[in-house]
């Protein structure tokens, strides 16, 4: 996806964000828990994302180089009442949505990644939106799959920046040949992934790297979605069609990725 390319599914998750958190407020009585994030209620839900994205609005509008301190940043204290608190993430979501548009992809900003612009930062928060929607429409029913393109995006993106991320933060143990083979089975996507010492390889099918075709360790299929939502902790390996090694091997991902 190209960074014009991913404002509209920005502004389309944070719509489908706030109907489902004003689904859950309009329930009536206690505020509901979100079961994929345990001990948060639908108002921290809204909180986190809320301040995550007036954080990143003042990098961006600032145009920083360095990861500002929260403590003085100013941030006006989030609202209590329902409604007041879900207008208040509407808000935080339009003026991000327009500083990415205003900006593009490649202004120079601070990021907590090697890729230090505002595209990265566009990329990373749909993804992160895309799954919050996910945790807020689960907090009330069924929540709806992430759309095919952006969870597809967000496997890539998971394999490219997080899992890097993720092992390097929770200095995870070096990876001794592990080879995880992931199929998109609505789509034409193929990851292979490969952890050696403390790399992350990936390999993107046959067309991309003949490598791709050697056996795996492990192969698992699912759609777009279901992938994404299992590589952030969301589903469970049991969502996913083994395909080929060994199924078993699926949960040790999270002891050479560990969640954060």
């Amino acid at each position: 996806m190209d960074h014009i390319d991913r404002i509209s599914p920005f502004q389309s998750e944070a719509a489908a964000f706030e109907k489902a958190v004003r689904r859950a407020f309009d329930r009536g009585g206690p505020v509901p828990a979100v079961p994929s994030c345990p001990g948060w209620t639908v108002s921290d839900l809204v909180a986190h994302l809320g301040g995550v994205h007036r954080y990143l609005a003042h990098v961006l509008r600032e145009r920083l180089a360095a990861p500002p301190d929260p403590a003085g940043l100013g941030l006006p204290q989030v609202p209590a009442a329902p409604d007041a608190l879900t207008e208040w993430f509407a808000q935080g979501a339009r003026e991000l949505a327009r500083l990415f548009r205003e900006l593009g992809p490649d202004t120079p900003v601070w990021t907590w990644s090697a890729e230090q612009t505002s595209g990265f930062w566009l990329r990373m928060q749909l993804i992160e939106l895309a799954v919050h929607r996910w945790d807020a429409q689960s907090a009330t029913g069924s929540p709806d799959p992430l759309d095919p393109v952006v969870a597809a995006d967000a496997v890539t993106q998971t394999f490219e920046v997080m899992a890097p991320a993720r092992r390097a933060w929770k200095a995870a143990r070096a990876g001794s040949g592990e080879r995880y083979r992931f199929r998109s089975t609505d789509g034409p996507e193929t990851w292979t992934v490969v952890f050696a010492a403390d790399e992350v390889l990936l390999e993107r099918g046959p067309d991309r790297d003949p490598g791709s075709t050697a056996p795996a360790d492990v192969e698992a299929a699912g759609t777009a979605s279901d992938l994404a939502l299992f590589l952030w902790g969301r589903l469970p390996a049991t969502a996913l069609r083994a395909t080929g090694g060994d199924a078993a091997l699926l949960p040790h991902w999270f002891t050479l990725v560990p969640p954060v």
